[in-house]
Order: structure tokens, then C-alpha cells, then sequence
């Protein structure tokens, strides 16, 4: 058996582990929270209030409009210089979560706006509030439509946790350069790693498809 693979089945598991121990974690929680400031982002896009809504947009604005690695590092270096000092893990969560938010947001906003008016209307005839006509009728039909986005952009933030190697997160990317820098082997560890990455992703690119496959039955044609 030649070294480099050899190196290449011994370092398969510790990266995997890396991935499930710190990526998927890292991603899931950064998903988890940021789906909840996604919410109340595209609620408040969709505020009659200018002022409430202008905040909104700004932050939708920002977050766009600035590479995630920035936004990291912000957090990650630039506050400690306000006084504020955050630990990597935190750092990242919140990094990842606001970044979330701001994407999630227009995927919800947009869900939530392609549910027929008359929805709104059915609600109202039969007394609800508009709270309630929005939680109990408007959300979850906005909630079949955005799935398919929003996995998309867990996919994505799977993969992104790889920038939090960069402030001393311990997870996939970071196992890998560890042992590419002891080994020496950076195209073979790093070639593995991406290897990892897309298995990952493809696991949950089929549990995507399972799941719109479920939500269409609720659907008619």
C-alpha cells in the first residue's frame, strides 16, 4: 500500500469526525437561530411602518452586500478592539447566524408573499386576527414554499463553516490542515477534505429531496 494512501484512509475518519462533531453542529445551530432573525427580518420587510421596514432593508442590504469572511472577522477581530472579546465558537455562530438572516429573509419574505391574498381574506371572514390568520394559515403555506430555498442555503453554510478554520474553530477544514501540515501532504488532505465536504452535501441534498418529495403530496396539480 503507497504512503499517500495509506494517509489517505487514516486521516479519512478523524476529518469525518471533525465534520460531525464541529461542522454539521456549527451548521445546525447557526441555521437554527438564524431562521428565527430570518422570520422576524421578513416580518419586519413587510411592516406598513417605513421606519420599521427601513431597518430591515438595511440590514438585509449589509449583509448581502459583504463577503461572509468579512463579516467573521469583524466579529472574531474587530470587536475585541471595542472592548468586546468573543470566543471562536460563539464568534462563529454569531457570524453565521446573521449572515443566514439576512438571506433567509428575502426567501421568506417571498414565500410569504406568494400566498394568495385571499388567504388573508379567508382568515378575516372567519375572525381572525391578523396575527393569527398569519400564523395558523399564511406561514405554514409560506413554510412549504420556502423549504426548498432554505435547504439550499443550509447546504451552503455547510460548506461555509470552512472560513471558521480561519479564527481557530476546530471542525472539517481545520482537522484537515492539521494533518496536511504535519504530513506535508496539502493537495492529498485537501483534495480529501473537499471529498468529505461533498459527501456531506450529498447526504443532505438527498434528505432535501425526500423532504419536498413528502411536502408536494400536500399540494395538488
Amino acid at each position: 500500500m503507497s504512503e499517500g494512501w495509506q494517509l489517505f484512509l487514516e486521516s479519512f475518519w478523524p476529518i469525518v469526525l471533525g465534520g460531525l462533531t464541529g461542522t454539521i453542529p456549527l451548521a445546525l445551530a447557526s441555521f437554527a437561530i438564524g431562521l428565527v432573525i430570518a422570520l422576524g427580518i421578513a416580518l419586519m420587510r413587510l411592516s406598513g411602518n417605513r421606519v420599521v421596514s427601513g431597518i430591515a432593508r438595511f440590514y438585509v442590504s449589509v449583509i448581502r452586500g459583504t463577503p461572509l469572511l468579512v463579516q467573521l472577522f469583524v466579529i472574531f477581530y474587530g470587536l475585541p478592539s471595542l472592548g468586546l472579546v468573543i470566543d471562536p465558537w460563539p464568534s462563529a455562530i454569531i457570524a453565521f447566524s446573521l449572515n443566514v438572516g439576512g438571506y433567509g429573509a428575502e426567501i421568506i419574505r417571498a414565500a410569504i408573499l406568494s400566498v394568495p391574498k385571499g388567504q388573508w381574506e379567508a382568515g378575516y371572514t372567519i375572525g381572525m386576527s391578523r396575527g393569527t390568520t398569519l400564523r395558523r394559515v399564511i406561514l405554514p403555506q409560506a413554510a412549504r414554499v420556502s423549504v426548498p430555498p432554505l435547504s439550499n442555503t443550509f447546504i451552503s453554510l455547510v460548506k461555509d463553516t470552512s472560513l471558521a478554520s480561519l479564527i481557530l474553530v476546530t471542525e472539517l477544514f481545520r482537522v484537515a490542515q492539521q494533518i496536511a501540515a504535519f504530513s506535508q501532504e496539502f493537495m492529498l488532505l485537501y483534495l480529501e477534505a473537499a471529498l468529505i465536504y461533498w459527501l456531506f452535501c450529498l447526504v443532505l441534498s438527498s434528505g432535501q429531496g425526500m423532504i419536498e418529495k413528502r411536502l408536494d403530496r400536500y399540494v395538488a396539480h
